[in-house]
Formats: structure tokens, C-alpha cells, sequence
């Protein structure tokens, strides 16, 4: 309580303060019929006792009469509660503060919704009404959970290990590759900024310049227009240094993350599991695995090879073709038929891929329309290779690896929703489940023009130590340096061992990835300069906070975010400029023709 008018706050007081005349300040959170009201602060609520003689007349009208949710500053003596009275669900539920003197501060008008979480408030309200939002206990928590992690992660890479935190410029110049980046217009014509995605090349830039160990809190930028749980604007644990190894950064993570991890979510063991991305696609369908529940996916292949089943051998014809299953426990008890359809067509409508259901009846045996072709020998065997218990349901998928792969894979964590959504408990909500991702391929097939390569990572990134040599004849075989850091299925950091050679990484951007170097000029000359072998990661603290506090979105971990368009709702962002304002830009608009329409009425 130093430097403010308060003796106490709400919520730290207890019975040790009993006969203390304390003065507190605070929000009224529930007045009942002029005898008590909840005062509220940041730091929880107490009881407080109107008075009822009629010397204390003046206090009793001020806050019978005072709506909820207005600012007041109640003098008062700390007491017991009457016995029976006590509210153990209250950490201040033993004591109540007597008010002798009272004043409102401010008086609030009607709200938009009542502040309280079990109340469920729209989005739209919630974000136009942000500064009311923010009043509710459970963002007041996560802000200040992220505060306090933050200020640990600055106490281990600073203090501890001799990092340099470095503010880097928001206007710079587009980059190739990666996200779509924002424009700033400058005076100058036809010249723009751009908002940084990330401080990629400055941070390579301050290795160049001997700063060995850098570390920012970066806000980053990336206009990816409507995306579900994204943000236009965001906030990355960036991390660089010098004469590092993938282990190195590894390690460095790892003491990171289980030094700032918040007391009350448990310990996290170290070191993370390890798995390569071809892993990961095998087993599970998807480069950032949920490892909370198993459902892996299983390759049936060599053993339908031996079958008749005609669509499985023409899966098995082709050069990347297989056949692979996904096993769903007590899929018959807590699937409805309506369940495994829409599977089923979520499969043919996002990936193009056909399912086959395979059912364990009670008696052991199989119901299937694969089962006709299948002896009762081979029937057995099939029972085993998938770990089969009664009432398990299969989905089989055959056709070219990626495609089954993934297809399994987004099935399989649809099968866990609906299995939680039914009441059987898969994923543990309070465990935390971290993995590094690695040997990622450094190229992959632009999707708009496969025979064009793009980076899997960044142009920046080095060719993994064993594979250098292909670069120069086949890029598409070529692994990379790259690694991700995901925590139950969700990524929340990647990075890389750069490339610190100015010729391969010229060879990088002009023959593999086609794109025009002199945009990247100032990094390859620096690059000449004697550039250190230096590596980096950059942590998603936004979506990293919110699945500590498992909040829905990462919208409830940010003070004042965007919506699901990417626009400021309470302070109406973006908007309209005028021409005049324009005029030193030398940009004019062009309106789309309704929109002049509209103007013009």
C-alpha cells in the first residue's frame, strides 16, 4: 500500500487485523437491501457493514443508494463476523469492515453486462466494453499471471545467464517469404514501411555485431486478415545468441520455461521429449502432436497387403501409398451413428479422403465392410495389430501418405471432443505435455505451384550439417536446423541455427527460392563480415499464457485485443483519414462503388 491513500487493500485483509480502523477503496460488487455491500479492488472482496443508526444516517444513504459497480472509499473498523455467518469460500470470509465514514468517487452508470464471470457476455459487447471486461477475476488473473511470468523470464535470461534485452525498430522493409506483412506510407513517394513479422533479421544483425546474447519482449506484426484464435498484432519471446547448437538452445528453453513456470500449475520436468517431423506425421498426422492421449496412428499396410480388398491395393500401388487406422476407445459407447458420419465427411470434405469404420462387438468379432474379404485368421490378427477391446471403432483410411496422414490426424483429435463432449476423460486439462519438433525439411512445394519451392521455416535457416551437400543438387531432400517447441498440440515456439555464410545464403534466396536478394542486401553484406555461427527462438507468449491459465482464447490473456477481423471494437480501429491527411503520403483512395454510394448519402 506504499504511495497511495489506502491503508489496506480488500482482499488481504483477515481476522489478525480485527479492532484496526482500516480506509479502503474499491468498486461495489453487490449492495443487498441497504445492510452490507461487496466492496471489490484488484486484490479480491470484503463484507462491509452499513450502518443502521441514525447517527451514520449520511453513510447508509450514500451507499444504500449507490449503484453497483461505483468507485467509493469506505473508513471503517475491521470485526468478526457473527458466528454462522462465516463464508469459507471467501478468503476474507471470517471478518466484515463496520463503515463509519463513506464518499463516492464516482458513480457508475447502467452496464452494458454485469461484471462477473459466470455471466456469459457476447464477444462483440466484451471488446467494445474492454475496460469493463478487464474488472472480472479472471482476466485480472491472467494479465497479472502474465506479468509475473514475464518478469521471471527477464530474471532468468538477464540475471542469469547474461542475455542483453534489446529494443528493436517497429518501421522497417518488407521480407521475403512468411507472413503478409503491414504497410506504413512514408513522405516519400511510392515509399512504404513495413511493420516487422518478427525482428528476424535484426536479431542475426546485433550477432553480427558481438552482442553474443540477445532477448527482447517483441511485439510482432503479420496482416493475416480473418483467422480464427490470431492476432494482428502480438507478443514473442525472442531469443538469439552466438556459438550455439540446436541442444544448446534447447536447454536454454527448457531452464526458461521451468524457472518462470507459474507455482500454482504444478512443476514440468525437463529435458522435453524429442521427436522428428516425419515422426510426428507418421504417428500422429500433424507436425504439432497432442501427446495427452494415445490414438496414435497405426501403419496396417504390409499386413492388407496379403488381402483382396481392392481399394487398399490400389492405395498400395502407388509410390507413396499406404494404408494406416486410427483406434477410438469406447468409440461404440460414446460415438452415435450421427458422430461417426460426420467424421467420415470431415475426412472427404477437408482432405479429400474416404473411411472405412471397422467395429469390435462385444463377442470379440468384427463388423465391417472390409470384413468379407478378411478370414477369420487374418480378422484375429488385425484385432491385435490395432490393440482392438470391445467396443473400439477403427477408422481406416487408404491413399497417398501425406494425405492419410493428415486426414487420421484431424480425425483423431475431432474423435478426442467428441469422446471429452460424451464424458469419457482423455486429455488431462491440468497436465502439460511439451515436445520438441525436429529435422524438419528445410523446403516444401509451394501449394499455388508445386514445382516452385518455399522455406518450411524462414529463408534464413541452415541446412541440417548432413545434408549440405544436397542443397546444391536436391533442395527437396534437404533437412533442416529448425525446431519447434509445442505444448498439447498447440505450437508455441520455433527456431532455427541460421545461415551465417553470405554465399549460401545467397545461393538459398536466388536459386532455390527464386526471390530477388537485393531486398536483403544490407543482411548479406553484413553476413561478409565475419558473422558468428549463431541460432535463435521465438516463444508465442500470448498463446504460451493462455494455455497455462486454460483461457479459450488468446484473447483473454491480452489486455486490449482485436477481433476476429482483426478491428478495435471500443475504440472503432481502423478508420477513416481524411484527403488532407493523406496528401503528405501522395496516396488517394480509391473507393469500391458501393462505398462511394454510401459516402455520397
Amino acid at each position: 500500500n506504499s504511495f497511495v491513500i489506502r491503508t489496506n487493500t480488500c482482499g488481504e485483509l483477515r481476522s489478525a487485523h480485527v479492532g484496526q480502523e482500516v480506509t479502503l477503496y474499491g468498486w461495489i460488487q453487490y449492495q443487498r437491501q441497504g445492510l452490507f455491500l461487496v466492496l471489490r479492488d484488484f486484490q479480491g472482496l470484503i463484507q462491509v457493514i452499513i450502518p443502521q443508526d441514525e447517527a451514520h444516517s449520511h453513510v447508509k444513504n450514500l451507499l444504500s443508494n449507490a449503484p453497483v459497480e461505483s468507485v467509493v472509499r469506505v473508513t471503517g473498523i475491521v470485526s468478526p463476523r457473527p458466528p454462522g455467518q462465516e463464508n469459507p469460500k471467501m478468503p476474507t470470509g471470517d471478518i466484515e469492515v463496520k463503515a463509519e465514514t463513506a464518499e463516492i468517487l464516482n458513480s457508475c452508470k447502467k452496464l452494458p453486462f454485469e461484471i462477473k464471470d459466470f455471466i456469459k457476455k457476447s464477444e462483440t459487447l466484451r471488446m467494445q466494453y474492454r475496460y469493463l471486461d478487464l474488472r472480472s477475476f479472471q482476466l485480472q488473473y491472467n494479465l497479472r499471471l502474465r506479468s509475473r511470468v514475464m518478469m521471471k523470464m527477464r530474471e532468468y535470461l538477464c540475471n542469469l545467464h547474461g542475455f542483453v534485452d534489446v529494443e528493436t525498430p517497429t518501421l522497417f522493409k518488407r521480407t521475403p517469404g512468411g507472413a503478409k506483412e503491414f504497410l506504413v506510407p512514408s513522405r516519400e513517394a511510392g515509399k512504404f514501411y513495413s511493420l516487422p513479422q518478427s525482428p528476424q533479421q535484426f536479431k542475426q544483425l546485433l550477432m553480427v555485431g558481438g552482442l553474443d546474447r540477445y532477448f527482447q519482449v517483441a511485439r510482432c506484426y503479420r496482416d493475416e486478415g480473418s483467422r480464427p484464435d490470431r492476432q494482428p498484432e502480438f507478443t514473442q519471446i525472442d531469443i538469439e545468441m552466438s556459438f550455439v547448437d540446436k541442444a544448446g538452445i534447447q536447454r536454454l528453453v527448457e531452464g526458461l520455461l521451468q524457472y518462470s513456470w507459474p507455482e500454482e500449475r504444478g512443476s514440468i520436468s525437463t529435458p522435453f521429449p524429442s521427436m522428428t517431423y516425419e515422426e510426428a506425421l507418421a504417428d500422429y498426422g500433424t507436425d504439432k502432436p497432442d501427446t495427452r492421449f494415445g490414438m496414435k496412428i497405426v501403419d496396417i499396410g504390409d499386413f492388407l497387403r496379403r488381402s483382396d480388398i481392392q481399394f487398399v491395393q490400389n492405395a498400395l500401388s502407388y509410390p507413396h501409398g499406404t494404408v494406416k487406422a486410427i483406434c477410438i476407445p469406447q468409440g461404440v459407447r460414446y460415438l452415435k451413428n450421427k458422430n461417426l458420419e460426420s467424421l467420415k465427411e470431415s475426412a472427404k470434405s477437408q482432405f479429400n479422403q474416404e473411411i472405412v469404420e471397422i467395429i469390435c462387438r462385444p463377442d470379440g468379432s468384427l463388423k465391417s465392410l472390409l470384413t468379407r474379404f478378411l478370414g477369420e485368421k487374418q480378422q484375429s490378427e488385425l484385432v491385435q495389430a490395432l490393440n482392438m477391446q470391445v467396443d473400439d471403432v477403427v477408422l481406416l483410411a487408404a491413399g497417398e501418405q501425406k494425405q492419410v496422414c493428415s486426414a487420421l490426424g484431424s480425425l483423431r483429435l475431432e474423435s478426442a471432443d467428441l469422446l471429452e463432449a460424451a464424458g469419457l476423460v482423455l486429455r488431462d486439462p491440468a497436465a502439460f505435455h511439451f515436445l520438441w519438433v525436429v529435422d524438419f525439411p528445410l523446403f516444401l512445394p509451394k501449394e499455388e505451384n508445386p514445382t516452385e519451392l518455399e522455406s518450411a521455416h524462414h529463408p534464413f535457416t541452415a541446412p541440417h550439417p548432413s545434408d549440405t551437400s544436397l542443397l546444391y543438387s536436391d533442395p527437396t531432400k534437404v533437412r533442416s536446423q529448425h525446431y519447434d517447441l509445442v505444448l498439447n498440440g498447440n505450437e508455441v515456439g520455433g527456431g532455427s541455427i541460421r545461415i551465417h555464410s553470405a554465399e549460401q545464403q545467397r545461393f538459398v534466396l536466388e536459386k532455390v527460392l527464386k526471390e530477388d536478394s537485393e531486398v536483403l542486401s544490407h543482411l548479406l553484406e553484413a553476413l561478409e563480415f565475419g558473422a558468428p555461427p549463431h541460432g535463435g527462438i521465438a516463444l508465442g507468449l500470448d498463446r504460451l499464457i493462455s494455455l497455462i491459465v486454460d483461457a479459450p482464447s488468446i484473447r483473454d490473456v491480452i489486455a486490449f485485443p482485436k477481433s476476429f477481423r482483426g478491428r478495435d471494437l471500443m475504440g472503432n480501429a481502423p478508420d477513416y483519414v481524411t484527403p488532407e491527411e493523406l496528401e503528405p503520403y501522395h496516396i488517394q483512395v480509391s473507393w469500391p462503388l458501393e462505398e462511394k454510394e454510401a459516402k455520397k448519402n
